[in-house]
């Protein structure tokens, strides 16, 4: 049975310290094994929502991009160049997301439209209420809403 650590609450610091310090000596039993293991899916759950986060700033710019052509700026484009890299990147390190994109896409798209009425002044009729573009598209450096 492993040894739940009172460190796990008061210095999760020194937690994790001292439990990477048990793992790597091989000595799991006294290891707070079901913290650890709850940690592990907790950074699972924080890079998939750093995908929707990423994607929600993308759509973002992209509906405005499409809704308010007489406000392009190179700050719109920067953005949108921006977030696509990073999105790659997060792809790349994190491959096992991308079956994930189509729920992702569909989440950051409901924020990003909600955010879009804020911003715009817009009425929420103007944006359609399912994602327009396919999470290719949004990810393509070449796709630009018109």
């Amino acid at each position: 049975m492993s040894a739940r650590s009172p460190l796990y609450d008061s210095d999760f610091y020194a937690w994790s310290r001292e439990q990477a310090e048990l793992l790597r000596a091989g000595r799991l039993a006294e290891a707070d094994i079901e913290h650890i293991a709850e940690e592990i899916d907790s950074m699972g759950r924080t890079e998939k929502r750093e995908l929707v986060s990423r994607l929600e700033v993308l759509l973002l710019h992209l509906i405005k991009w499409r809704y308010q052509p007489g406000k392009r700026g190179p700050s719109w484009e920067a953005s949108i160049f921006v977030q696509r890299d990073r999105i790659a990147d997060h792809l790349d390190d994190n491959p096992s997301l991308k079956p994930l994109l189509p729920q992702a896409l569909a989440s950051a798209y409901r924020k990003a439209r909600q955010e879009a009425v804020a911003e715009t002044g817009l009425p929420g009729t103007t944006f359609p209420e399912p994602c327009p573009w396919t999470a290719e598209q949004a990810l393509d450096g070449g796709f630009w809403p018109e």
